[in-house]
């Protein structure tokens, strides 16, 4: 099996710190350059950039931050463990998530995939003269998630420019306030029902009922739809030239966020036949069976059980009274004397990705 870098990206997150420590890391990282994700979280992910281009990086990582950018990306070149494989080209995404940076890592090689990248992107930052092929994007297009920035203060040391060390010659700052309501989701790519592997913060949905669910217990029921096609679009994107998952662009849309959730895998009841439809003997009007279905939602306000190979009609119904039985216990507050809670359903904007071991989802809150 063929290990190229090409085939892959990682999943990358820093902090706010002059040094860009790493928060988190998926297992792809190994593939790419070669550690383990555990051998980076908490070391300064400045500390793999390239010495030359130390000091322009750094201002970038400020400036990203301090600007409040979204979906924008990086060429520049990391170290790789192994003396031997030297500096990588890397393709770097970033986007500001109120008090971390996200975004992936991914080989930076000429062709289709690269340019179909940058031009989904916000912005292009081209640090590695080598990568200026690379600097493709669409024009003029309006940025989906406008930024909030927040004033920072930064120093540049008297000597700047005359150290013959370029890390030396980097800009120093403080620690950086937090920025734009914005959470970050890591989806597993290969599930129908993408389960969340990371939230970056409670801003929106809490952390602790979201992880290990499917990302569409969070999407209102009427969108669930038009979001799965978009999905199934960016695993599409997410695809190399070989075949393989990888880095995919961006894509961007906007859908109503349950920051509670719902149970997504019990689906809609079929709908009844309606009565200008054709029978079964293609005579006008509905058959017995449609018309029994009707009398049953008339009678006691419930939809229509389904039929059920292992258990038959009565059993399928059971298990959705079942299920609704369970829900609906689940979302009562003893607090409120046993009333069901509300749930908060809330406008976002979302920029989607795909990656090799993973989908992101970046929300926020809509500004319209």
């Amino acid at each position: 099996m063929d290990s190229s870098p090409a085939c892959v990206s990682f999943i990358g997150i820093v902090d706010f710190t002059e040094d860009a420590k790493w928060v988190y890391c998926s297992e792809s990282v190994y593939d790419l350059l070669g550690y383990e994700p555990h051998e980076l979280i908490g070391t300064p992910s400045l500390d793999l950039v390239h010495p030359d281009e130390f000091s322009e990086v750094k201002e970038l990582h400020f400036t990203t931050i301090t600007s409040d950018q979204a979906a924008v990306l990086a060429y520049l070149r990391m170290k790789h463990k192994d003396p031997y494989k030297g500096y990588i080209l890397c393709g770097i995404s970033r986007t500001v998530c109120q008090n971390v940076l996200v975004g992936s890592v991914s080989f930076a090689s000429p062709g289709p995939k690269a340019m179909h990248n940058a031009s989904t992107a916000q912005e292009v930052k081209i640090i590695t003269p080598t990568a200026k092929d690379l600097e493709f994007r669409r024009w003029n297009d309006p940025n989906p998630m406008p930024p909030g920035p927040a004033p920072a203060s930064r120093s540049v040391s008297p000597d700047y420019g005359r150290r013959r060390d370029p890390r030396a010659n980097a800009i120093t700052f403080d620690p950086l306030p937090e920025q734009s309501i914005r959470t970050a989701l890591i989806l597993d790519r290969f599930s129908v029902n993408c389960g969340i592997l990371y939230c970056s913060n409670d801003s929106l949905i809490a952390t602790t009922a979201c992880m290990g669910r499917s990302f569409f217990d969070f999407v209102s029921r009427k969108d669930e739809d038009l979001v799965r096609s978009w999905i199934d679009v960016i695993k599409s994107w997410g695809v190399n030239e070989r075949g393989q998952p990888s880095d995919g662009g961006f894509g961007f849309g906007k859908f109503s966020l349950l920051t509670r959730g719902r149970d997504s895998s019990i689906r809609h009841p079929d709908p009844v036949p309606s009565r200008h439809r054709s029978g079964p003997h293609g005579t006008g009007g509905h058959s017995r069976a449609s018309e029994s279905h009707s009398q049953a939602r008339a009678r006691d306000g419930r939809p229509p059980y389904h039929h059920s190979s292992s258990g038959g009609a009565g059993a399928g119904y059971r298990d959705r009274e079942r299920d609704r039985d369970r829900y609906r216990d689940r979302d009562r507050d003893p607090r409120a004397g046993g009333r069901m809670r509300a749930d908060e359903e809330r406008i976002v904007d979302a920029i989607f990705s795909a990656h090799s071991d993973g989908l992101m989802v970046i929300l926020r809150p809509t500004s319209t």
